[in-house]
Formats: structure tokens, sequence, C-alpha cells
């Protein structure tokens, strides 16, 4: 299955129309082959992806509680290009003629997520249920399925109700994993008979990175070491206890998953998004060799987790006491956690071995002893950026990527969730 995201679909035409330049006397160059479904096995599906903060608006309607995003923009609006969620694209009101575009467009699939704070606007239960979001859900999805796409449903997409960060602190706290579980069980209840795709986590690595480690995204936390503008956090250790709380999270949210009758017949797993790495300098044989320890900790980091259940040992040995350690219960809970493996590609980098890291500045980035390097040692870019591209295209390091999983845990079933630049 491949899953792009809307945009990307405009810009694939707005390219093949620039790649063909014309004259008076007719095309330059020969037309280049078009891509059709005939290149690709009966039943594979093509579909679009979006979340729920980045498209819903209306976001003081079904008695919406705020979400962590809400309030980061509202606080950093610099942070978030002055711009915020409050109306998006309009997706709550205008889904219907979205879903027609997708018709239109002769997709499958659609990859949406649920906003927590939706169905409960203060991040539990017993504080309440919004009945009014509840039923947004059904309708979206009935209406997908009415038109013949398939929903793919992401149940936490970086919207952590604020009434849970404001009295706890979110995802820092392992009180997180009680309500996750409460929230996860409520929507597999509600919505599983009719779903039978769940993610449980989007991009875990960039929500715990991000936006604990050196301060990029909601909640904006991390050392003044990595960002003079970051009022709280603490860099190399919240991301680690993020990630901790996420994972035991998931692991509580798939039992509850595999518990649900209603739910039989369906698959969960998570949407990972790493980046491929090559060797910045072939000759150095460290570099080389760092291409392993960067892709167990930014894949490892949650895959091996999932699929054997405990860290990657080289973060054990690297990360040391500030890595959090599962008790035996919960390693048999998140070993084969997963149905399949989400996959969300987007670049690869260059990967340069770091000799002398600062031990008295931990960064996620700097633990896993590498730098990231858009050129290599001869100053050759990785892949290409064309001028409407934000990252570079490297689509040799997608299939590499593809073969390092399918080889280090068992080859999995792997669904593209998202793809492209």
């Amino acid at each position: 299955m491949v899953l792009q995201k809307l945009p990307l679909i405009g810009l694939l035409l707005l390219l093949t129309i620039v790649a063909s330049p014309a004259n008076a006397d007719g095309p330059v160059c020969p037309p280049s082959n078009k891509l059709s479904r005939a290149s690709f096995p009966e039943g594979f599906l093509f579909g679009t992806a979006t979340a729920a903060y980045q498209v819903e608006g209306a976001i003081n309607e079904t008695c919406r509680g705020p979400a962590l995003w809400d309030i980061y923009c509202r606080r950093y609006p610099e942070r978030c290009n002055n711009d915020n969620g409050d109306v998006a694209v309009d997706f709550f009101h205008r889904y219907k003629e979205d879903i027609q575009l997708m018709k239109n467009l002769n997709t499958d699939a659609f990859r949406m997520s649920i906003a927590w704070p939706r169905i409960f606007p203060h991040g539990r239960k017993e504080k309440g249920v919004s009945q009014a979001g509840v039923q947004f859900y059904h309708d979206l999805i009935d209406e997908l399925i009415k038109n013949g796409i398939t929903p793919f449903v992401t149940v936490f997409h970086w919207d952590t109700p604020q009434d849970l960060e404001d009295e706890y602190g979110g995802f820092l706290s392992e009180r997180i994993v009680k309500d996750f579980r409460e929230y996860a069980d409520f929507v597999f209840q509600e919505y599983g008979g009719k779903v039978k795709h769940w993610i449980t986590f989007n991009e875990p690595w960039v929500f715990s990175h991000a936006g604990y480690d050196v301060g990029k995204k909601a909640p904006g936390r991390c050392s003044s070491y990595v960002n003079a503008k970051c009022q709280d956090g603490r860099s190399g250790y919240e991301a680690y206890l993020v990630t901790h709380n996420l994972l035991i999270s998931h692991a509580e949210a798939v039992e509850a998953y595999r518990k649900c009758e209603k739910c039989k017949g369906g698959k969960i797993g998570i949407a990972h998004s790493p980046a491929w790495f090559e060797a910045h300098d072939l000759a150095d044989s460290q570099d080389g060799a760092s291409i392993d320890r960067a892709l167990d900790f930014i894949l490892g980091w949650h895959l091996d987790t999932t699929t054997f259940g405990d860290y990657p040992q080289i973060m054990k040995d690297i990360v040391g006491h500030r890595l959090p350690k599962f008790t035996t219960e919960q390693k048999a809970k998140l070993k084969a956690s997963t149905d399949f493996v989400g996959l969300n590609y987007y670049t690869s980098v260059f990967s340069n071995h770091l000799e002398k890291p600062d031990p008295s500045k931990p960064r996620w980035m700097q633990d896993s002893l590498i730098t990231w390097e858009s050129k290599n040692a001869q100053n050759y870019a990785i892949g290409s950026k064309p001028l409407t591209a934000a990252l570079n295209v490297y689509s040799r390091g997608f299939r590499s990527l593809l073969k390092y999983i399918k080889d280090k845990y068992a080859n999995p079933e792997i669904m593209i969730m998202e793809n492209g630049n």
C-alpha cells in the first residue's frame, strides 16, 4: 500500500509538465513513461494521508477540548509560522467534498487520525465524552466506506489533550499509560467494526526528539544549550522518557485491541519515519560502521522494542542510565506488538562519525555518535533537491530502507503510510 499526502499529487503533475519542455516544433525530448497501476500488483492500494490537527479546524465545535498544539502555537506563534489549526483546511465541515476529490483521483485508501480531545475533551472518559465528536468520526468513516475508500486510522498524531499536559506533563509521566489505553480502547470499541487498519502512534521518533530534545515541535521542550529559546526541558533525558511511556502505552493499547471482539480481522502497528543513511566518507571505516548505529537510534529505538521486546543494545551501552528500563512484564507485552511496520519515507542523509561528544551537553543526536550531513566528503549531495522540495529526494534510500527492515526484522508486512516531498 502506498499512502501519499494530498499536496504531493499536484506536485507530481507539475513536475511532469516542467520536465517536458516544448517549442514550436514539439517536445524537445520524447515523452517519458507514465506511472500506471499496471506497474503494481493487483490489490495494491493507493491513498492519501492527513492528521486531525493539520486539517480538521473547528477547534471549538463538538465540545472539543484544547490539544497540545493549540496551546503551543498560541504560546509560540513564531515557531508555528504564525499559523494555527483553528480552521486549517476546514476538513471538519468539508470532508464530503474532500472525499469526492479522493474518489475522483481514483484512490483506494485514506489515512486519518482521531483527535483525542475531540473524543475526550478533558483527556479521560470520566470527565466527559463528546458524543458529537464521536459521531463526527462515525460520519467520516461511513462516508469513506460508502465511496469505496478504505480508512486507515491513527489513534495518536501528536495532539495530547492539554488538560493532561497541565495535570502531569502528558507523555513525560507514566500516568499517560492508563489514560491512553482507556482512550484507545474506547475508539477501538466504537469504530473497530468498520476500521480494520490501525496505527497507534505516528512517527514516535519525531514526537520525542523534536518535541522534547530540540524544541522544534510541540511542546517545544529542550535544554538552553540546544536552543536558547527553550524555557523548559532537559535534552538527552526527556526524549527517552517520553518514548518509554509512549511504547508502554502502545503495548497496552495493542493488548486492548487484541481483546476487542468487533476488531477481529484487523491489524495494528506504528508509523515509523526513519531516514536512510549513507557513509559520509567511504574511505573512513568508522563512517561506514556508523550507519547501523544511526538506524538503531532512529528506527530500532521503537521497532526493535515492538519486535524483540527491548531497546537496541547499542542504545543501552551509549545512553546508559538515561535510558529507562522495561519490566519483565512490559517486555513481554511489547514483544511482537505490531501486525505490520508502518513506514513514512522522505529523505536520506550522510552519516558522519562523531569522535568526541560533549558529555556535559547530552542530546539524542550526539548520543548516536554521528552528525547528519547533506553532502559527503567529496562535497556531493545525496540525491537531488527540486526547487519545489523541502528535502533531498533519494529514491535509492527508500529501497535500501525496505531491504534493511526485511532483513533485520524477519520480513514483516510493511505498509507505506507516507512518502514523497
